[in-house]
């Protein structure tokens, strides 16, 4: 699987993110080396991302990512036109935008590793309910080909568990392929079972051919879900209280978007 730096303005567009969106506590998984979280922090946001790239060595990710983009860059002057350009207007600045977004992200998970969580689907080291809405991009679905349903089920009602509100997950086609995960009504009735509604809805970024939908699940009125456990106590091993700080006071009941 490739280390991906995408940009805050992507994910932006990517999830159609607006401002009361960007008011709530998110969770980015995996994160990669994108500058979603970096940008985020600079805005004020309160973000967190989780990826198992983020353990001991999560310094050399930014450097990864940027030696994959300069490979990516030759894949795309060779096949430009596979690619859809109306988000970047061309390779030059997709590599350009993508680099600088790996060395932001570089410089941001070394001077604030606490907001890069070692974790990866599907179980995460979060308590029930840790997030508002929680981001998830170009992984489940994308490899449908290469991680079974099992693994896409699991994972689905892991990311339903974090959430208060919503989780968004974008694209909705198998990566190099460029058809629908094959699997996908069969995940909206499963998560249907536990009172997760779903929706798919358009987006503005366009990348790949027929990137351009994302699926929103509503997570405020689910059911208990086969693996939700309690939320650690205040004083236990694995509660922060800096973290979780947003646990201790009321959900936003009508303060959600």
């Amino acid at each position: 699987m490739f280390v991906s730096a995408r940009s805050f303005e992507e994910y932006r567009s990517m999830f159609s993110l607006s401002e009361s969106d960007l008011s709530l506590r998110i969770l980015d998984c995996p994160g990669g080396a994108a500058s979603f979280v970096a940008g985020a922090g600079e805005r004020g946001v309160d973000a967190i991302a989780a990826d198992p790239r983020y353990g001991p060595d999560r310094k050399t990710l930014g450097t990864l990512a940027l030696r994959e983009n300069e490979h990516k860059h030759r894949e795309l002057l060779e096949h430009r036109e596979d690619f859809v350009w109306t988000w970047f207007d061309g390779p030059e600045q997709y590599t350009r935008l993508r680099s600088h977004s790996a060395r932001v992200f570089d410089a941001d998970i070394r001077t604030r590793p606490e907001r890069y969580v070692d974790g990866a689907l599907p179980d995460l080291p979060f308590p029930d309910r840790s997030f508002d809405l929680v981001l998830s991009s170009h992984l489940l679905f994308s490899y449908g080909r290469q991680l079974n349903e099992d693994f896409h089920r699991r994972s689905l009602l892991e990311l339903v568990r974090l959430s208060r509100w919503q989780v968004r997950i974008y694209p909705l086609f198998l990566h190099l392929d460029f058809k629908r995960y094959p699997a996908l009504d069969r995940m909206r009735a499963m998560l249907a079972e536990y009172n997760v509604t779903s929706r798919v809805e358009r987006v503005e970024y366009a990348f790949d051919p027929g990137d351009q939908e994302m699926l929103i699940l509503e997570c405020a009125e689910r059911s208990a879900l086969p693996q939700d456990e309690p939320e650690p106590a205040s004083g236990s091993g694995s509660y922060d209280p800096v973290r979780w700080r947003h646990l201790e006071s009321p959900a936003r009941s009508g303060g959600l978007p």
